[in-house]
């Protein structure tokens, strides 16, 4: 029974990843048909995108009451982005780090932690009326983020558009007898639709295989429900983020990696655990929890701090430290409760 506990925990992990990934181009691609900005598209259903994983975790652990489960994802996920993503992703390829991430982004989310971690230790739980403030705070956030990108995209009107040769050219690059046959039905509307009806139903049902294992593998192999949310889930719902950025790293494509993993623990924060507030209280005890979200602040404040040292850049040695510290934690995980 356990083995087939972690066969379909595998499973839902891969329907998390490729849902999710089917979702955002089904719906960038019916977005683009319907003629909204591609500045808009990227902050919108990409981000979304790349946190259904983890949404689709937490909520599904908030429905039946594994709160553990729930607030440990969201930690550990932002954890594991900052310093094992982005660590890997330094060791890699030099990042740049945009003036605007260091004016915005960082500061809301270090803003974010410090909420998690402030409305968290007020009752030890977060509530619905947490959760609202959480969402509250992050509409503002996407205020001022629509504003930014509408004034970058005027700024973009005014630069020479792309040659019709040249636009052709990147499109014979995923041709094949399958990219052929996807650029064909990527023009219909009713395919778009239907590949992000799919998505979503493979995101929502890889996150219920994916909880319904993690907690039975939990309970079999006695490691409580915050360890497996903060290791094998957190690790399993960044996968997207992982397999991006580790990519993008190796192919020198890196102007937006650090862009995207701020934005995604910020999604993390304000929408997943706002999200899953509204369905269940998520308790966060001083002893554990509040500890793992202080961790995650003090990633974001190490961050911040590299990209200032570095010259708006993470270079090798910033991966270096990411890395250890992520050992570190790790380490910290798996020796507390033998210590204790």
């Amino acid at each position: 029974m356990l083995v087939l506990r972690i066969f379909l925990m595998v499973l839902g992990f891969a329907l998390l990843v490729k849902g999710a990934d089917w979702f955002v181009d089904g719906t960038a691609g019916i977005a683009q048909k319907c003629k909204i900005p591609a500045l808009v598209i990227g902050l919108t259903v990409v981000a979304f995108g790349t946190s259904a994983p983890e949404l689709a975790v937490s909520v599904t652990s908030a429905v039946k009451h594994s709160t553990d489960l729930a607030i440990g994802n969201v930690v550990g996920s932002n954890i594991v982005n900052i310093l094992l993503i982005l660590g890997l992703s330094a060791l890699l390829h030099e990042l740049p780090v945009r003036k605007n991430t260091l004016r915005l982004d960082l500061p809301v989310l270090l803003l974010a932690s410090l909420l998690l971690i402030g409305l968290g230790a007020w009752n030890y739980a977060l509530e619905w009326w947490d959760g609202l403030i959480l969402l509250a705070v992050f509409s503002v956030y996407m205020f001022l983020l629509f504003k930014d990108a509408f004034k970058q995209q005027k700024l973009q009107k005014q630069l020479p558009e792309e040659t019709s040769d040249e636009k052709e050219e990147k499109k014979e690059k995923k041709k094949g007898k399958i990219g052929q046959w996807l650029d064909r039905m990527e023009e219909k509307l009713w395919f778009l639709i239907v590949l992000s009806i799919v998505g979503l139903a493979m995101v929502v049902g890889g996150g219920t295989l994916l909880v319904d294992s993690a907690r039975y593998i939990a309970a079999s192999c006695g490691v409580s429900e915050r360890i497996i949310g903060l290791t094998i889930v957190a690790i399993g719902t960044s996968l997207p983020e992982l397999v991006t950025s580790v990519i993008a790293s190796f192919k020198g494509e890196t102007d937006i990696a650090v862009g995207n993993i701020i934005g995604s623990n910020i999604f993390n924060i304000f929408i997943v655990a706002g999200i899953a507030s509204l369905f269940c209280p998520l308790t966060l005890t001083p002893s554990e929890h509040l500890i793992d979200a202080v961790i995650a602040l003090a990633a974001a404040v190490l961050l911040f701090a590299l990209a200032l040292v570095g010259r708006h850049s993470l270079k090798k040695p910033a991966g270096i430290i990411f890395l250890s510290c992520f050992a570190a934690y790790y380490l910290y995980l798996f020796l507390a409760p033998v210590a204790g």
